[in-house]
């Protein structure tokens, strides 16, 4: 752990840093399953505003 001394003897303790990388796009498949999973969100708000229209 990287530690530091302030003034007075006080010891200051930073976190370690993550390592950086960089993100990759994602697949074809991963594109295909975000799509069906936000057709099956818009699906179930949809759905539920629609019941919360009719009870009222």
């Amino acid at each position: 752990m990287p530690y530091t001394t302030e003034e007075g003897g006080r010891l200051n303790n930073f976190a370690a840093e993550p390592k950086v990388y960089r993100a990759e796009p994602p697949t074809k498949q991963q594109q295909v399953s975000y799509a069906i999973l936000g057709a099956v969100g818009f699906i179930l708000v949809a759905g539920l505003l629609f019941v919360a229209a009719s009870v009222s």
